[in-house]
């Protein structure tokens, strides 16, 4: 029997994508920055595996998600011959902690925190996925982070770590998220599994390629389908 599910967050949760797009945006227009300002969203994101990883393998100690956001969002300012102040660096890198979430995830995560505890599992540090929430108004019982354990995920650490500061088994525990990996990473430490199809979240060219629909214990459209999915 589930008792709690943990939800991903970047792209599962929130619409990462759309909304530094328009932190860029605004960001350009306060500073007379011009740029492809979605191909600069999509080379910030695409630094967040290989940041990561330097931490995974040992090459950086622990260092929260904001810090690694921060020094690639310093590289891609470079590479664009964008100069800013610190203070100007520092606000544009708390994008990430302004995200707007899916039209669904409010209402779903209600729905869904009735019957169950929800909290986040996330890669982003305790205090981004705070502000995030609060300023989103994200129903979690609680914010776990990947920061919680010293490990990021796919690590399962992460996975079990949840659980155990859940009290509860791990298969009591369901993760919930639109990235196939990061859910087998969940089912190889013994989690359930819930995957939520998010076909905009790369943007409208780039649909994500959908999993069969046997792969995992639950594949749902959106979260109110979830919810329908888990009879709340």
């Amino acid at each position: 029997m589930i008792r709690a599910l943990a939800f991903d967050v970047f792209g599962t949760v929130v619409d990462w994508r759309a909304s530094v797009i328009r932190e860029l945006t605004e960001f350009g227009r306060r500073n007379g920055a011009t740029a492809d300002w979605p191909r600069f969203a999509d080379d910030w994101r695409a630094g967040y595996v290989p940041a990561m990883n330097r931490v995974r393998n040992g090459e950086l100690p622990w260092t929260r998600l904001d810090d690694l956001h921060r020094g690639r969002l310093v590289e891609l300012l470079d590479e664009a011959g964008i100069t800013v102040g610190n203070t100007e660096i520092d606000e544009l890198n708390r994008a990430w902690h302004r995200l707007d979430p899916w039209p669904d995830a409010v209402a779903g995560l209600t729905r869904l925190k009735q019957r169950f505890v929800i909290t986040t599992l996330s890669n982003g540090n305790v205090s981004l996925l705070t502000n995030m929430a609060k300023r989103a108004g994200l129903p979690w019982d609680c914010v776990l982070s990947a920061e919680l354990f010293g490990h990021y995920k796919p690590d399962r650490e992460v996975y079990l770590g949840c659980a155990e500061i859940l009290d509860v088994a791990p298969g009591e525990l369901m993760l919930v998220a639109a990235h196939p990996s990061d859910l087998r990473a969940a089912r190889a430490a013994g989690l359930a599994t819930a995957y939520v199809h998010r076909p905009l979240e790369q943007g409208p060219d780039r649909p994500p390629q959908r999993p069969d629909d046997s792969e995992f214990d639950v594949t749902a459209d959106d979260f109110r389908d979830l919810a329908d999915q888990l009879g709340v």
